[in-house]
């Protein structure tokens, strides 16, 4: 089975792809492309599915990632980055041409960015913790060292889990409110004590406030489609001992 390439009009100028799991080498529940190290996948295997990823977006490009861990930091990629022992971060720019930033999500949101006048790229790994602690405002403010403005970049917001199977207690509610509270508007009421939270939304909010004008969102729900997508939250529900990851790449062309 071939290695699924979702792409974003607004990014059509980058190479660029939410990968999703059809394709790959994995079997069992990280049956086809899964990316992640930290499961217990077999290594050769993660390894394989991330070359076929790079193949499937920009052949023969570096991949660059970092060890990511719900922060708001950012790594600037210059040089060759260990897939053994990457950075910690969330999130990458560069301007450097042949070199794919790799972003692994699997419920969490993925954000592409680019600003093709300046040749400057970024993605970003935003979690609820990375998103409402800045790291989009982050990834932004790196690219902009790099000679690009915001009001350029074009941002795609790939597959996440989707507000409707996103279910959140009132402590979570609670949280997002008090830091501002226009934020209960990306909330619906759920069952007795709970909310369906949209961080699909959310984080396209936050982007427009940075100053970016150019936002497209997938709407592609990751719980809700086992057979194109991993999720953790699904796999929790279902009692699974561990869960694929995804991968969303970006890169300029030589």
């Amino acid at each position: 089975m071939a290695v699924e390439v979702i792409q974003s009009g607004v990014l059509r100028k980058v190479a660029h792809g939410f990968l999703g799991r059809k394709g790959g080498v994995s079997t069992g529940i990280y049956a086809g492309l899964n990316v992640g190290l930290g499961a217990e996948d077999a290594r050769e295997s993660v390894i394989a599915n991330r070359l076929l990823g790079v193949q499937s977006v920009l052949p023969g490009a570096m991949l660059a990632r970092v060890h990511q861990f719900h922060s708001a930091d950012v790594v600037q990629v210059d040089n060759a980055i260990s897939q053994d022992d990457p950075p910690q971060g969330d999130a990458m720019v560069t301007d450097r041409p042949n070199v794919l930033l790799g972003i692994v999500t699997a419920d969490c949101v993925p954000v592409l960015f680019a600003d093709t006048d300046a040749g400057v790229i970024g993605a970003a790994h935003a979690g609820w913790k990375g998103a409402i602690h800045g790291v989009l405002e982050n990834t932004i403010n790196a690219m902009e060292k790099l000679g690009a403005q915001a009001g350029r970049i074009s941002c795609a917001i790939g597959p996440c889990i989707a507000q409707k199977s996103y279910e959140v207690d009132e402590g979570f509610f609670r949280n997002f409110v008090e830091h501002t509270a226009s934020n209960e508007r990306f909330f619906a009421d759920g069952k007795a004590g709970h909310y369906q939270f949209d961080i699909e939304g959310y984080v396209a909010a936050r982007l427009a406030a940075a100053g970016i004008r150019t936002v497209e969102c997938l709407g592609e729900d990751t719980y809700s489609q086992p057979d194109r997508f991993f999720s953790y939250r699904r796999s929790c529900h279902l009692g699974e001992p561990g869960y694929g990851r995804q991968l969303s790449l970006i890169g300029l062309h030589p």
